[in-house]
């Protein structure tokens, strides 16, 4: 089908954002497109906003459903982590409208109403009205659904704009700096009101509230290079992930944990590990 070549990649996009799990944003794509079977999408004008709209009330819909679940989560619940297609780059993913995965990580403070309305303005870019329509919601409710996501989510629009990747070099330098041991230069490279979030899910090994505050946060990292970094059986590779770079961390060649890190004025103010095993059956072995 023509119309699945060309807008899968941009509904799943979509879907994933609003839900954070790309196996359920990937069956939403494929009830969309079964739904659209029987329509002649040729007489409508505008087939991309039809379609989006589709996807939108369906990831409303899980939404809803799926809040009692993430309540009765074990520990954090953090979005689950994707690799580029085959036919993406990692440029081309980055141009493609994903927000960073810290700010995907903060979309869970976030009713689906707000959290449609911040993905469908801040990563794809549509105007109100256009939010209106796909919505069904008044254009002055979806302006005050969007201030309301920024205030929970705690990011001004100055943040906003300023998120960006982190230069290999300092990641490199933060690692280094890990395995050797060098506290103060770790302790200089987190912000004092750095946060780390694991997600395990009760199925791995992890913090079960965040861990907070510079000196909590070194120490649970040297912590974990001093128990894990055996370089016979673990090891570390920074790959594209999430629009952005990420460390995979492989026990005996299977993954075993992915790292995020979000950077803010050369410091780190967040950091993000996803250990659950069903988060990283998408990650390449």
């Amino acid at each position: 089908m023509e119309l699945y070549e060309r807008y899968k990649g941009l509904l799943f996009r979509l879907a994933y954002q609003l839900i954070g799990s790309a196996a359920d944003a990937e069956d939403a794509v494929h009830d969309v497109f079964l739904k659209v079977q029987n329509v002649n999408l040729e007489k409508l004008q505008e087939p991309k906003a039809y379609l989006c709209k589709m996807i939108t009330n369906r990831c409303l819909d899980h939404l809803r459903s799926a809040r009692v679940r993430r309540e009765q989560y074990v520990g954090p619940w953090l979005p689950e982590p994707i690799a580029p297609y085959e036919d993406d780059g990692l440029e081309e993913i980055i141009r493609h409208d994903l927000l960073s995965y810290g700010m995907l990580a903060l979309l869970e403070k976030l009713s689906p109403s707000e959290r449609a309305v911040f993905v469908l303005r801040e990563a794809f870019q549509f105007d109100y009205p256009a939010i209106s329509e796909l919505t069904g919601k008044s254009e002055q409710n979806c302006r005050k659904l969007m201030s309301r996501a920024r205030a929970k989510m705690g990011i001004t629009e100055e943040e906003l704009q300023a998120v960006g990747t982190i230069e290999e070099a300092w990641i490199n330098r933060f690692v280094s700096a890990l395995s050797e041991g060098e506290v103060d230069t770790v302790l200089s490279m987190l912000a004092a009101d750095v946060v780390l979030v694991s997600d395990g899910g009760g199925k791995a090994n992890s913090a079960i509230r965040p861990i907070k505050t510079r000196e909590r946060v070194a120490q649970f990292l040297f912590g974990v290079f001093r128990k894990s970094l055996d370089p016979s059986k673990m090891t570390i590779e920074l790959r594209p992930l999430n629009g952005e770079y990420g460390f995979v961390f492989r026990l005996e060649g299977k993954v075993d944990s992915v790292v995020f890190l979000e950077q803010r004025e050369a410091q780190l103010r967040n950091i993000y590990i996803v250990r659950n095993p069903d988060k990283l059956q998408r990650i390449p072995q």
